[in-house]
């Protein structure tokens, strides 16, 4: 059964593809990959019609809270996706999601067709998307290799890249025109640990001059947004 309540430490890095090939050659005896090897992950964020919760976000509050849809590899009607609130509070990241069908998000987010389930957590997700009327969508896309640690499974590392946006978009089936976010020489490596990283670890990220770099894709993909002001002092947002 897959896990729908996460509390861990999530610390990322930004690394060259030469860091990366380091790093992966020194953890080769404590860490293995998952069964799925390289495979695509397809997100939509969403967020208010004037991008209110990316720009509280990349202020760097102590409390930030998000709500995004995901899926894993190849996305048909009938797919397994995960509707995820996602908050982080001092350092430490909360995630609570549920599972639909790709239909059933699809309707709630699309038409407010609330999906056939009594669960806390789609109440908790409901409240938040009608509080902040999250209904501007941004699709965000990467491939991803992620790994385990065989002798303490709740240490994970994941290596991103090839991290790409498409903005006002609110379809997974629609990311043809997503365009690069990040360098072709880039990996973002992120480490979910549920405390202290094992002294291993330390030493590859350390031999390596690897050092934690706040990023978010959703942040940053914002962030290459720039804001303007209309006659009628409505607050546009358009791609540099």
């Amino acid at each position: 059964m897959a896990k729908d309540i996460f509390k861990r430490l999530e610390t990322k890095y930004l690394l060259t593809k030469e860091q990366y090939r380091g790093v992966r050659k020194a953890l080769e005896p404590y860490m293995r990959d998952d069964e799925y090897g390289l495979s695509k992950i397809t997100s939509i964020y969403y967020d208010t019609p004037n991008y209110d919760l990316a720009r509280e976000s990349m202020e760097k509050p102590v409390y930030k809270e998000k709500l995004r849809l995901r899926a894993y590899g190849h996305v048909t009607p009938e797919s397994t996706v995960y509707l995820e609130l996602k908050k982080k509070y001092d350092g430490v990241v909360y995630k609570r999601r549920i599972s639909l069908s790709y239909s059933e998000a699809d309707l709630y987010l699309k038409r407010g067709i609330y999906p056939d389930t009594d669960s806390q957590i789609m109440k908790e997700i409901d409240y938040f998307f009608k509080y902040y009327d999250a209904t501007l969508p941004t699709y965000v896309e990467y491939m991803r290799i992620a790994s385990f640690a065989p002798e303490n499974p709740d240490i994970r590392i994941t290596y991103d890249t090839d991290i790409k946006v498409k903005y006002n978009e609110g379809c997974l089936l629609n990311g043809k025109d997503a365009k690069p976010i990040t360098s072709d020489d880039t990996v973002l490596m992120e480490i979910k640990a549920p405390g202290a990283m094992p002294l291993w670890l330390t030493r590859a990220l350390s031999d390596h001059k690897v050092y934690p770099h706040s990023f978010s894709k959703y942040g940053t993909a914002c962030g290459q947004l720039t804001m303007t002001v209309d006659e009628g002092e409505k607050i546009c947002w358009k791609t540099f």
